[in-house]
């Protein structure tokens, strides 16, 4: 640890808050960086080199200090840290008047090194703990025994299973998005500690990334479980903290390099799923998910379109497109369709005989119904 110019004002502040004597704060080298009086400020202070060559308390009165340069009357005792003499902490005035002082102000002093710390370590830690997670999503070939190097000095377990989750973020109670609400909503997801690995995303300005713990059973990872806490960090997250949000599961896969596969399932499902609902799962989606590459697909894309354009045609108010994507969103339920609709069963059935009229296909067999169907889902 070492001693820096912003430290210094800060033992110097809190301690002059006590004691009303100027206080000094030298460096390794016997240079003052911290100073009640500024006028003092770089001048090299041959009682603080002497406090720290012999690691003891230097007392200079009147007549010594003239014999020194760059040093008043007082006392200087020397900053430890971690057994080591980083710097001096220097009392001005006369030593009998200010002995009393000495200790407290070298506490002081080194009770704000050892918070300046522990607060650079929790720095360091954070940053290397979202690199770690932005490497682990990456679908590139992972270097698994340097991670689990960083994982073990991070004191984390990678072999804990874990889905990856994206949190989408559109803004903070009514506000425009900054990088200080994304920072507070890491916080909200690591405390209380739940073992997440959280990363603001380095693609996108407004998405977090979390690694999730995940309980695995017989058949797989417990949905139930998840999807109960999950609802509850909603809650907590879009209720109680004001950010508006969308989250998206993705689906586990084993091992080190299934964090990429699962990343990539919950960005995936995040983009495509045709969905109102703020907690989506790639499970309830996946049909969506895998079919969407057909879209960059030009001729596919275009076969897959035809169907829908011929009912465009023969329907320019749409009413018989709005009926088909209705019947395939409530799963080819004609009630629920005709109570969505509001119209009657002979009215639906009309329509779904002028769609199969117009189109060619019959509802009523597989091939033809899934074409109109990937169809619908390859053009919202």
């Amino acid at each position: 640890m070492q001693l820096t110019t912003v430290i210094a004002k800060q033992i110097v502040e809190r301690s002059m808050k006590i004691i009303k004597h100027s206080v000094n704060v030298m460096d390794e080298y016997g240079v003052i960086i911290g100073s009640g009086d500024l006028s003092r400020l770089n001048c090299r202070h041959e009682g603080a080199i002497l406090a720290i060559n012999e690691n003891r308390i230097v007392e200079i009165d009147h007549a010594t200090a003239q014999q020194l340069r760059g040093v008043k009357a007082g006392i200087n005792l020397p900053i430890i840290f971690q057994n080591n003499v980083i710097g001096v902490v220097g009392i001005s005035g006369k030593p009998v008047d200010i002995q009393q002082y000495g200790e407290l102000v070298k506490m002081t002093a080194e009770l704000i090194i050892e918070q300046a710390a522990l607060m650079t370590e929790i720095q360091w830690s954070k940053r290397h703990k979202e690199e770690l997670v932005l490497q682990l999503i990456q679908p590139s070939d992972l270097n698994t025994q340097q991670l689990y190097s960083i994982a073990e000095r991070l004191e984390l377990d990678l072999n804990q299973p874990r889905i990856a989750t994206i949190i989408k973020v559109d803004s903070f109670n009514g506000e425009n998005l900054s990088l200080t609400h994304l920072q507070k909503l890491v916080h909200l997801l690591e405390y209380p500690e739940r073992d997440n690995l959280v990363a603001i995303s380095s693609v996108t300005l407004n998405e977090v990334v979390v690694l999730k713990p995940i309980t695995l059973t017989d058949t797989g990872w417990n949905r139930s479980h998840e999807e109960k806490r999950i609802r509850q960090l909603f809650q907590r997250i879009s209720h109680d903290e004001k950010f508006t949000i969308k989250i998206a599961l993705g689906d586990y896969f084993p091992n080190l390099e299934g964090l990429s596969q699962s990343y990539m399932t919950a960005k995936a499902t995040m983009n495509t799923a045709n969905s109102k609902s703020r907690i989506l799962f790639y499970q309830d989606n996946v049909l969506p998910v895998l079919i969407d590459g057909l879209r960059s697909d030009t001729w596919r894309s275009q076969q897959l379109a035809l169907p829908l354009k011929k009912i465009l045609l023969a329907d320019t108010k749409g009413s018989l497109l709005k009926t088909l994507r209705t019947f395939f969103i409530h799963n080819c339920d004609s009630a629920q369709t005709c109570k969505i609709l509001h119209i009657h069963r002979n009215t639906l059935r009309y329509r779904l005989e002028r769609i199969e009229k117009e189109t060619g296909l019959n509802i009523n067999k597989i091939n033809d119904i899934t074409y109109l169907y990937l169809a619908i889902l390859t053009n919202k």
